[in-house]
């Protein structure tokens, strides 16, 4: 009887442990499941949204299972950041666009801010982070 007790306090603790702390994205609306999706935390307005590789303070490259992805930044200090997201269909590592210039590939940002004529500023995008488990939902444009 002890044990059991013992075993089944133990699951609880278990249970009630956190999970990493940090920023977890789940990246919605993808039209297929060829190529990757990337994820881009900016913690500044600076390359924000375009200069990926450059200027995104994080970055997490994911697969995409069943038209479906999720993004996980752990270990992320309290501050204010906005979010890029790319399904990245073509794995050039950028986001395609026609000749015009329109993107060709999916894209979204924090807040689910829509990019009309550019993109969106940080500003818009932006969201304050204090240190603790946040989940995010991003669904992608075409």
């Amino acid at each position: 009887m002890g044990a059991v007790l013992v075993l089944a306090s133990l699951s609880g603790i278990a249970l009630a442990e956190d999970p990493c702390m940090g920023i977890h994205v789940t990246v919605e609306d993808i039209r297929n499941s060829t190529g990757k999706v990337a994820c881009a935390l900016f913690e500044s307005s600076a390359g924000f949204p375009k200069e990926f590789v450059k200027s995104a303070t994080h970055i997490a490259m994911q697969e995409i299972r069943e038209t479906q992805a999720r993004c996980h930044f752990l270990g992320i200090p309290p501050g204010t950041y906005a979010l890029a997201v790319i399904h990245d269909e073509n794995l050039d590592g950028k986001l395609a666009t026609n000749w015009l210039g329109v993107p060709t590939e999916g894209y979204g940002f924090s807040n689910n801010v829509t990019a009309t004529l550019s993109a969106p500023s940080f500003e818009d995008a932006q969201f304050a982070y204090e240190g603790q488990n946040l989940d995010m939902t991003i669904s992608l444009n075409y």
